[in-house]
């Protein structure tokens, strides 16, 4: 009983460890996709000209 309790305990602090990785990661702009929008209009005229 005392395994499932520290195996917990463990899981618990490295699900806490995650998420505060992943909100510094939002907070510090590491999702943020600044090349995609410039070419995405040419990508979408290849994909146009490829259908066609």
């Amino acid at each position: 009983m005392t395994i499932i309790i520290l195996l917990i305990g463990a899981s618990l602090l490295i699900a806490t460890g995650f998420l505060i990785a992943f909100i510094w990661a939002v907070r510090n702009g590491q999702y943020e996709d600044k090349y995609t929008p410039s070419v995405r209009i040419l990508l979408d005229d290849l994909e146009d000209k490829k259908d066609s």
